[in-house]
């Protein structure tokens, strides 16, 4: 016979809930990130594309640092501190805000 006292194959109860806990928060990662994936797909689905103009004329000396479209228009911004805001029907030069 074996002297040697009988040990329990079961784990202590705080592992037990640390295995729990850590389960949980694996569920709750995987269910959160199916959630942010669906709502970009569902949001981002009917986007529709954005006309770009084919050129746009800047002034003499200027160049485009960055561009954003509105309903009608679109701006350029440029690298000497300037806002081009043109029609985006025509094309025509609606208004020119400087940066201070």
């Amino acid at each position: 016979m074996d002297d040697t006292p009988a040990t329990e194959d079961r784990d202590p109860l705080n592992l037990r809930v640390l295995r729990i806990l850590v389960t949980v928060l694996t569920v709750t990662m995987i269910v959160g990130l199916i959630t942010v994936v669906a709502v970009f797909v569902t949001r981002f689905e009917n986007g529709s594309p954005v006309a770009l103009p084919d050129q746009v004329t800047l002034p003499e000396g200027e160049s485009a640092r960055a561009v954003t479209f509105g309903p009608d228009w679109y701006a350029v911004v440029t690298a000497n501190d300037l806002i081009l805001i043109y029609d985006r029907a025509s094309g025509d030069l609606r208004q020119t805000v400087t940066i201070d």
